[in-house]
């Protein structure tokens, strides 16, 4: 287990759109790799394939599990925005975020746990040296590594995975980027938020991290997805946060 100290709790937020298959395996799997005294919150947005309510019997199963319910489907940004604000009110030292799917392996949590030791922001990278992608085709690589490249080139950061969802905040960093005022609603809203840390200064560091696709359930990635990120980047270039003092 990473060692956490006692005013650093872990909260884990997992955003859900119909992920039955997926929610408990994943669930189980990381409490078991988080420090003791972790929460780990999902949050659905009204999911139609009862993955909600297989959240909720694992909330009152386990007691370490919260469930926040959402009546509508609005993109993952604004599920993570709701997740984040609910754990900081919560009292979470750490914040991680992690894929509903199982793309992401609970394993390398502790890893990444481990080190916010020296780093405000950790990125579980699929494209630092020793990072992976299994079982994407030749399309989805290119359309994630060129996403990554895109926003690289726009932003002028040197991240090697911008666009990936598998990370650990400080309290500091959630606090500092006003998390609330974040309007991207797919997977700009990871470019953005590892983009804002970044320039209000924070320590980003990438942990390679083995990446595999989704064995169970439907991807969520559209091509309306990807053109919202397109548009979305160089608007997040010209809206800069100010660096904190």
């Amino acid at each position: 287990m990473p060692r956490v100290t006692a005013n650093e709790t872990v909260w884990l937020v997992v955003p859900t759109y119909d992920e039955a298959e997926n929610i408990e395996p994943l669930i189980r799997a990381a409490l078991e790799r988080l420090p003791t005294g972790s929460r780990a919150l999902v949050v659905d947005d009204a999911s139609p394939d009862g993955t909600g309510r297989i959240a909720d019997r694992l909330a009152a199963e386990l007691g370490t599990v919260e469930v926040l319910h959402r009546d509508r489907k609005q993109g993952i940004g604004p599920a993570y925005v709701a997740g984040f604000e609910r754990a900081l009110a919560g009292g979470a030292g750490l914040v991680a975020q992690m894929d509903a799917d199982l793309s992401h392996d609970p394993a390398d949590l502790p890893r990444l746990l481990e080190a916010t030791a020296t780093a405000d922001l950790v990125l579980g990278s699929r494209y630092a040296p020793g990072g992976s992608v299994e079982r994407w085709g030749p399309l989805r690589r290119a359309i994630s590594r060129g996403g990554s490249a895109y926003a690289r080139a726009i932003l002028g950061v040197p991240v090697r995975d911008l666009t990936g969802g598998f990370k650990v905040f400080r309290r500091a960093v959630l606090e500092a980027i006003d998390i609330g005022s974040i309007a991207s609603l797919g997977y700009a809203f990871q470019v953005e938020t590892t983009y804002r840390a970044i320039a209000a200064g924070f320590r980003v560091v990438e942990i390679p991290i083995r990446f595999e696709d989704r064995r169970a359930g439907a991807s969520k990635m559209s091509g309306r997805i990807v053109a919202e990120a397109a548009l979305r980047i160089p608007e997040i270039r010209i809206s800069r946060p100010r660096r904190r003092r």
